[in-house]
């Protein structure tokens, strides 16, 4: 069985030199916020839901017509409100339906992380409140995305989840995942623990959309396993007001081959603090890695940290964190970090921060935009990364979402 904290001792380390590495003060105190809540009841058909509700989940990537779908999965507060499949298999269902129907699932649970890693971890396993399992079949290959919503409906809730993520050999599964709240939410707690396995041949993009609100807090706390020629996209998009975030995914590449992207695109209001990284372990040989970043701060501030594990012959990774600082309030701290165990590998970074050029501002008012409009292009083309392997659909509902969200720094 594979589990980091034996096969290596990075969440030891982490442990003992959280401060060393600067992450965020964490402060937090679970025992703040609701621990119950009522039961809500199944739905059938998602576009029943209130106006509201939707346009929320349509923020976050979540469209409940089910278009251009071939899943669905919600989770309102503690309750699983709906879960089904379009296509041929696909499985999604709620985590706890998933390990009392298959018995071998308890062979992943807990497989890439230990379970008292943090207190957050710990808060997912002791007290539960679901999650999803989607899972890819041996030889699928969709073309349309399974979704999957987070929601928090009630003021100053916690919502722990533990979400396992399966791509079988051979498959391919595009998934996109929203994290939300009602409109009238202001404050909550999101636990979120996900695992991710892509076995040998397959193929997983994975788009998380975070769409919270200004005094709630999130503790996303993400590991993968990528076996032989296997690929995991990871895109991460938080554009949205956020107390405080605290999330550092991991990859490890086990098998020959195998590749991990993981691209993030971060704004921060003021008020929020993110605190952000991106992890991937290269362990097999000729294994590919990149992670990019690009961060706005508007009065918020932002920790963008990158981190390359090299630990095999003929591996290839690089490391890139860009960021823009438009307030100054905000700021904004690139950490790159390379770590080469072996002479036969290649590794590089660069990482670039500062303010919007005003030879760009003056060059688009010389064309008749406005000083605002040429801030909002020139923000909109900053944030603009180009996603490669995603289907066309998906990465035009990306775009569209970085979009909208540009016009608002008009």
């Amino acid at each position: 069985m594979f589990r980091m904290s034996n096969l290596d001792d990075f969440n030891l380390k982490a442990k003992k030199a959280k401060s060393k590495e600067g992450l965020s003060v964490d402060s937090i105190s679970i025992k703040a916020y609701k621990a119950k809540t009522e039961e809500r009841a199944y739905i059938d058909d998602l576009d029943s839901l209130p106006y509201d509700e939707k346009q929320t989940m349509l923020e976050a990537g979540i469209d409940t017509t089910q278009k251009q779908r071939s899943g669905t999965f919600v989770q309102m507060d503690h309750s699983v409100i709906h879960a089904s499949t379009l296509e041929k298999g696909l499985e999604v269902m709620s985590i706890k339906d998933a390990l009392a129907k298959y018995d071998w699932l308890k062979d992943y649970w807990w497989k890439t992380i230990a379970v008292d890693n943090d207190k957050y971890t710990s808060q997912a396993e002791l007290e539960l409140h679901n999650g999803y399992f989607l899972r890819a079949l041996p030889g699928t290959k969709e073309i349309f995305p399974v979704q999957a919503c987070l929601y928090l409906s009630i003021e100053d809730l916690k919502q722990n989840v533990h979400n396992i993520v399966m791509v079988e050999e051979d498959a391919e599964l595009h998934v996109i995942t929203g994290c939300s709240v009602g409109s009238h939410v202001k404050s909550g707690l999101h636990i979120g623990v996900s695992e991710f396995y892509v076995k040998k041949n397959a193929k997983l993009s994975f788009t998380m959309i975070h769409n919270w609100a200004e005094n709630v807090k999130v503790r996303p706390r993400s590991y993968g396993i990528v076996e032989e020629n296997g690929m995991f996209l990871s895109n991460y998009i938080s554009l949205k007001p956020v107390s405080d975030l605290q999330m550092y995914p991991t990859v490890k590449l086990v098998g020959k081959n195998a590749i991990a992207r993981l691209n993030s695109i971060l704004v921060a209001q003021k008020g929020s603090n993110l605190d952000v990284g991106s992890r991937i372990i290269l362990d097999a040989e000729n294994s590919k890695g990149e992670v990019i970043s690009r961060t706005i701060s508007k009065g918020g501030n932002i920790w963008a940290r990158g981190h390359l594990i090299g630990k095999a012959k003929g591996i290839t990774a690089h490391l890139e964190c860009n960021g823009l600082i438009l307030d100054e309030e905000g700021s904004i701290r690139a950490i790159p970090e390379l770590e080469a165990h072996l002479p036969d590998l290649r590794m590089s970074h660069e990482a670039a921060v500062g303010k919007i050029a005003q030879d760009q501002i003056e060059y688009l008012m010389a064309r008749g935009l406005s000083e605002d409009e040429a801030t909002a292009t020139i923000v909109r083309g900053f944030l603009d990364v180009d996603i490669k392997g995603l289907p066309p659909q998906l990465n035009k509902q990306i775009k569209k979402i970085i979009d909208i969200e540009g016009e608002k720094f008009l």
